[in-house]
């Protein structure tokens, strides 16, 4: 058998390496490895079939952890797709609805649109029966109220500091003057009622909210029917702040004012549009010690905005699994904070360092941990990511954290706008404090339909003028015309040396006098009347 040579082996090895296709011999098809095979297919179709997919998973799945209360967490390297699916989102931003686009063309008509000609006229009813109790002819008109309630706007536009320099001189607001004198206000205010008082004390027993419970029910709902919100609404509490006594007074210590009527409001990220609205009124004694009620005032809040693909935006105090999986069943999203102390979440994921992410996920929702502090993590909870990922520059965030940022503002930004030309005040009454909450978010919510149904985009203070401008008009004009009917028969002459009661009454308390009014004749004191002489240089002189 002939010998091979070493430079025989050395140009047969030679040969074999090299790659035929740019050699200058035959062309020979050339050979692909399975990677290459993978990555032409990918190219060809990207939706990976399900072995290769749940194979690509397997690889980004690190260690499984199991929470105390029995939920197995898989942490994922970031980057990597998660097992989950988010529902499809929903597309459309915030506008009003159909009806209510067709008739809210001036501001009265949209702040009409949350406090009805229904509510007016029962507040009105329950406020003349209330009034009756004490004197046998007192009245109030819906057009008086509604002048009534056009005050409340303009003294929440100025502030003073008693309810009388907004008729004084020197500090008084003359649209208020013109509309209705300070006696008149202070009577429609101490008789003001929004329920039967005869039944109350029946329905308290059932219903702590009794004594404003059905106007707030009916504005309420056409908060709900008159806007269809868009695809981010946050859910949080509001304090309305009081120190009236009623028994569902809270204390929270990390508000601005300490005590106060808690509310808990869903809002329209973008508009801040109060969808809805639930009073707390202490807590439930039928409610099993195990529910926690954070988790059901979210599902009644969101109830008339589910199954359409929206996101819920929630802190700590509301967020759970158990929320996520409900809220999935109807089609809605959640991203919010949850408390570190949570029983489903994994116990090691206190030792990050600074600015170091960490993410675990289930088959319902992906939670991720950031560290913006060492050993102080952060933790968001969110169904509506498939990915994770982080930036690469700065503190390195991941971007469900910086989506919460943008979207957990919702409530707190209502609450800042209301609080700047709120109509709240003073009072021993908490249904009128609810009332003065329920006006301002009329307000704001009207404000809302009127920039979107006509396109004016104004100043919240120069809308609040508008709107008790025409809420005043009508009173205004009946005044007017009762003054021009009024009959010109003199009153009766006192015997003299006599005075008499001013029968005016606009700026006085019942002082006394001998003068009368050239028009109506009525005794007028001189507060109550008006000057007006007229002469000339050479008379004067």
């Amino acid at each position: 058998m002939p010998q091979i040579s070493s430079g025989q082996k050395t140009l047969e090895m030679v040969l074999s390496e090299v790659d035929p296709v740019t050699s200058d011999g035959e062309e020979m098809e050339p050979f692909t490895s399975g990677e290459e095979e993978e990555e032409d297919d990918g190219e060809e179709n990207t939706a990976l079939p399900p072995a290769q997919k749940k194979a690509r998973l397997e690889a980004c799945t690190g260690s499984e952890q199991t929470a105390k209360d029995g939920t197995v967490w898989h942490e994922q390297n970031l980057g990597c797709p998660l097992p989950h699916s988010p529902v499809e989102c929903y597309s459309a931003d915030g506008q009003p609805t159909i009806p209510v686009r067709q008739k809210a063309t001036t501001r009265l008509e949209s702040f009409l649109c949350f406090i009805t000609p229904d509510m007016l006229q029962s507040i009105q009813r329950w406020t003349v029966r209330h009034g009756k109790d004490t004197e046998d002819n007192w009245f109030l008109s819906v057009s008086e109220l509604m002048a009534f309630i056009a005050i409340i706007f303009l003294r929440g536009i100025t502030k003073l500091p008693a309810l009388r320099d907004a008729w004084s001189e020197k500090l008084g607001n003359p649209g208020i003057m013109m509309i209705m004198s300070r006696n008149r206000f202070q009577d429609i205010m101490r008789h003001l009622r929004f329920d039967d008082k005869e039944t109350r004390a029946k329905r308290v027993e059932k219903d702590r909210f009794a004594a404003i419970s059905d106007l707030w029910s009916c504005f309420v709902t056409n908060c709900i029917s008159s806007y269809d919100p868009g695809r981010h609404i946050n859910v949080d509490e509001q304090l309305l702040p009081t120190r009236t006594r009623c028994s569902f007074l809270q204390y929270v210590p990390t508000k601005p004012d300490k005590f106060g009527i808690k509310f808990w409001a869903a809002c329209d990220l973008k508009t801040k549009y109060v969808c809805n609205m639930i009073p707390y009124l202490g807590k439930d004694l039928n409610r099993p010690s195990e529910v926690r009620p954070e988790r059901d005032v979210v599902m009644q809040l969101m109830e008339p905005f589910l199954d359409q693909g929206r996101t819920v935006t929630t802190d700590h105090v509301f967020t759970s699994m158990e929320l996520a999986k409900q809220l999935l069943e109807r089609k809605t999203n959640l991203i919010g904070a949850i408390k570190r102390i949570r029983r489903e979440l994994p116990e090691s994921t206190l030792d990050l360092q600074q600015y170091s992410t960490q993410v675990f996920s289930t088959p319902v929702a992906a939670l991720t941990v950031y560290a913006a502090k060492r050993k102080k993590p952060v933790y968001i909870l969110s169904t509506m990511h498939d990915v994770v990922e982080t930036n690469k520059t700065g503190k390195m965030k991941p971007n469900t954290l910086l989506d919460y940022n943008k979207t957990k503002c919702g409530v707190d930004a209502m609450d800042q706008i209301v609080r700047s030309y709120t109509v709240r005040a003073g009072t021993r009454r908490w249904p009128v404090a609810v009332f003065y909450n329920m006006l301002d978010i009329a307000a704001l919510n009207a404000q809302v339909l009127h920039q979107a149904c006509t396109g004016v985009n104004e100043r919240r203070v120069d809308f609040l003028v508008e709107l008790a401008s025409e809420l005043a008009d009508s009173h205004l004009v009946e005044q007017s015309a009762n003054v021009k009917n009024r009959p010109r028969e003199r009153p009766a002459t006192p015997e003299p040396g006599k005075r008499v009661k001013c029968q005016v009454k606009s700026r006085c308390n019942s002082n006394n006098t001998t003068m009368r009014c050239v028009d109506c004749s009525r005794f007028t004191c001189g507060k109550c009347r008006k000057e007006l002489v007229c002469k000339c240089n050479d008379c004067a002189a």
